[in-house]
């Protein structure tokens, strides 16, 4: 693709004249628009994703969200833990993905989660998707609270995940019952929260949660007191918990 890309030996930059946003954009768009009829994404979402040196800079460029893993950019997503309390123990709603979703089908995921697209906020996405996978109405969704970040990065059969989590506790009342709006969801159980990580460490079978929701649940369990200083191996679950985000640009000097 020599109108989009110029490839030399140690270095992939854009293509000459490719110096600005909206062209960059759109270069892209042809790329991976190829790139899906090759076959090489995921299913085509029809939202972009803001590419920065930073969350929130100046965008770069956007790029489709099925080609994100593709490109190994770093992208952001805001999750949800549903909490409630019932009868002196606290419980966390737990989803499970639809059977049809492109990424970690029927597996079990956060209540809330989903990525930040161009142009959208944290706080934004987070009642975006309260609303339509568990039915939360926006005045209850928009206290949530933001808690930290987690971040994962892996290498997955469609490229590399590269991700920084905006991780969040909502506290609903005891007697609501989450209802997914927009299909990704196939359910919801109720987990006592001295249960999820037993849940979480499942490697196989059909109760296996994401790889990216499980370490947002495991963040809530250390926060909550759920998995204490002496469970086995606690030294290495609460290094998980890092301090900054490592995908963030080095301060300046």
């Amino acid at each position: 693709m020599p109108d989009v890309f110029a490839v030399r030996e140690d270095e992939v930059s854009f293509a000459p004249g490719l110096d600005n946003m909206p062209e960059r954009t759109r270069a892209l768009d042809r790329a991976t628009r190829a790139l899906a009829a090759d076959g090489l994404l995921t299913a085509w979402r029809d939202e972009r994703y803001a590419v920065a040196p930073a969350f929130q800079a100046p965008p770069w460029f956007e790029l489709e969200r099925a080609a994100a893993r593709f490109f190994g950019i770093h992208t952001y997503a805001a999750h949800v833990n549903g909490l409630v309390r019932r009868d002196g123990e606290s419980a966390m709603w737990i989803a499970r993905r639809s059977a049809t979703k492109s990424i970690d089908p029927d597996r079990l995921d956060n209540l809330v989660a989903g990525g930040i697209a161009a142009g959208q906020s944290v706080a934004a996405t987070v009642v975006k998707e309260a609303g339509e996978e568990a039915g939360i109405a926006a005045a209850v969704a928009a206290g949530a609270q933001r808690t930290g970040t987690v971040h994962i990065c892996r290498g997955q059969p469609d490229g590399l995940q590269r991700e920084t989590i905006f991780v969040h506790d909502l506290w609903l009342p005891p007697g609501f019952v989450p209802a997914g709006q927009d299909g990704e969801v196939a359910g919801h159980r109720l987990v006592p929260l001295s249960e999820v990580a037993t849940l979480i460490a499942n490697a196989d079978g059909p109760d296996v949660v994401t790889a990216d929701a499980a370490l947002v649940m495991l963040d809530c369990l250390l926060r909550h007191g759920a998995i204490g200083p002496d469970a086995p191996d606690y030294g290495a679950l609460a290094a998980l918990r890092q301090p900054r985000d490592p995908f963030a640009p080095a301060a300046a000097a």
